[in-house]
């Protein structure tokens, strides 16, 4: 199973129909960021036939200006806009994971979008998983997208 290819071509295909936002992949990182700083992470679990995680990760000044973009109004500060948004773009992309993972969809079940956002956090998932963390550039900034599948 290619976990980068799946995230890149999920992240590209979610960003352009729904937020109508190009994206370009950045070489996936070496080593797995858990520590984040003035951000914000939407995060999905899954479970079931697959277990694992998918979340999207940005700066604040980012996510705020994708926020715009995908609800259409002004954003001046990380609220409940940012969050439900970033909480329903992992929601978006954990739904694509799926269809890849699972094509009839039944033995995967997704968990509630959550998100976290502050001025230093950390965020850890499944101890023992494959995983890739994937940078992406657009119009808007840079953001990640990350994925664990557990082993």
């Amino acid at each position: 199973m290619d976990l980068e290819q799946i995230t890149i071509d999920v992240t590209q295909e979610v960003f352009e129909t729904m937020i109508m936002l190009e994206t370009t992949p950045q070489p996936a990182l070496p080593v797995l960021v858990s520590y984040f700083t003035d951000s914000v992470s939407g995060i999905v679990g899954f479970g079931g036939q697959c277990r694992g995680m998918v979340a999207i990760h940005a700066g604040e000044d980012v996510a705020m200006a994708i926020t715009q973009r995908f609800l259409g109004l002004t954003v001046d500060c990380v609220g409940e806009d940012v969050t439900d948004a970033f909480g329903e773009l992992a929601n978006m992309l954990a739904g694509s994971i799926k269809m890849v993972l699972d094509e009839g969809g039944s033995d995967i079940i997704l968990s509630m979008p959550s998100y976290v956002f502050g001025a230093d956090y950390h965020v850890e998932c499944i101890a023992d998983a494959e995983w890739v963390m994937i940078p992406f550039e657009s119009d808007d900034g840079e953001f990640m997208v990350e994925l664990q599948i557990a082993r």
